[in-house]
């Protein structure tokens, strides 16, 4: 493995630590300034501050989210994160089992200077919009 592959996969993980933690600053505090998050039908958001509200909110929608990262593989200033994307449809303050949901997730994510400069995810996002639909 090459020197930026062992650079940038603890940035990677430090980021999935933040996500677990739900702490939209931490998360934009590793973000470059020009960060890129594209989701899995292809939508872009843009910039650290756009993405910091878009956390934000996220976390509002499903408080327990997180990422169970079982697989990392890594060139250079690629990170490749195989998973499961979890948590709970918030209903009010309300957090109920029949609200959680699950899928497999895969990750790209691109570390410059140190920073995640974008997060790519794919996902299976039907699970997490059934239950929205329910509300």
């Amino acid at each position: 493995m090459d020197q930026g592959a062992n650079s940038a996969q603890p940035v990677a993980h430090a980021f999935v630590r933040a996500i677990n933690r739900q702490d939209p600053d931490a998360i934009a505090a590793q973000m470059s300034p020009d960060h890129r998050f594209i989701d899995s039908l292809g939508n872009t958001v843009s910039g650290r501050e756009a993405m910091r509200k878009v956390w934000a909110g996220y976390f509002q929608m499903v408080p327990d989210y997180t990422l169970a990262i079982d697989e990392t593989v890594s060139s250079g200033p690629i990170v490749v994160l195989l998973g499961t994307a979890q948590g709970t449809v918030a209903r009010g303050n309300e957090l109920k089992a029949e609200d959680q949901w699950s899928t497999p997730v895969a990750i790209r994510a691109v570390i410059e200077n140190g920073f995640v400069a974008e997060w790519r995810v794919y996902a299976d996002n039907e699970p997490i919009r059934k239950l929205i639909a329910k509300a």
